[in-house]
């Protein structure tokens, strides 16, 4: 079997073994990629203290130039310049559409990223987003912010209960339909009884 792929390979063109060895050798690295991304997840998030945990960071978005493009090119040019040698095309068509599906292989990669990465979501609350919305009293609030009741709101698509004060002269009860008027201190919602 060794002395056929040796005679196979030694009866083709230089051009064609440049090909070949592109395509084997970008093929195999491709397997070993995808296999580690099964084995180990195919995370970008770094482990331990980074600057991942800062608000609204959305990194520097997806490169053009990585590894994992540059394996995917290489891939595509190897086996599509064996393909269009294979056709009976010259060498400069050759390596023009060989180019040209790399190219665009790393483009479809690219477009794909960009859709999935919209579909993120931080999952950190923004607790401003529940201002001027309607909530229920969990936990009594104490009348002139004598101290902190609870509240059931909807904030980004979840019902959240939330710490809540209020100005008004009376303790709001449990139950009470309230709406959220402001945020103090970044994180305690201040509350009215809602106009019904």
């Amino acid at each position: 079997m060794l002395a056929d792929i040796s005679t196979w390979w030694q009866s083709i063109v230089l051009f064609e073994q440049i090909f070949w060895v592109i395509a084997l050798l970008f093929s195999l690295l491709f397997l070993i990629q995808t296999l580690l991304s099964f084995a180990a997840g195919d995370a970008d998030t770094a482990v331990g203290d980074s600057d991942s945990y800062i608000d609204h960071d959305e990194g520097i978005g997806y490169q053009f130039f990585t590894i994992k493009n540059l394996i995917a090119f290489f891939t595509m040019f190897g086996w599509t310049g064996i393909a269009c040698i294979r056709g009976g095309l010259g060498a400069p068509a050759t390596v023009l559409f060989a180019v040209l599906a790399g190219a665009v292989v790393v483009a479809i990669m690219i477009m794909l990223l960009r859709v999935m990465g919209r579909l993120k979501q931080s999952g950190t609350m923004d607790i401003m987003e529940a201002v001027n919305k309607t909530g229920t009293v969990y936990l009594f609030i104490p009348a002139v912010r004598g101290g902190t009741g609870k509240v059931h709101v909807q904030v980004q698509g979840a019902v959240r209960e939330l710490p809540a004060i209020t100005d008004e002269a009376k303790d709001i009860p449990t139950g009470s339909i309230v709406t959220i008027t402001g945020v103090i201190n970044e994180s305690v919602l201040l509350v009215r009884p809602a106009i019904v």
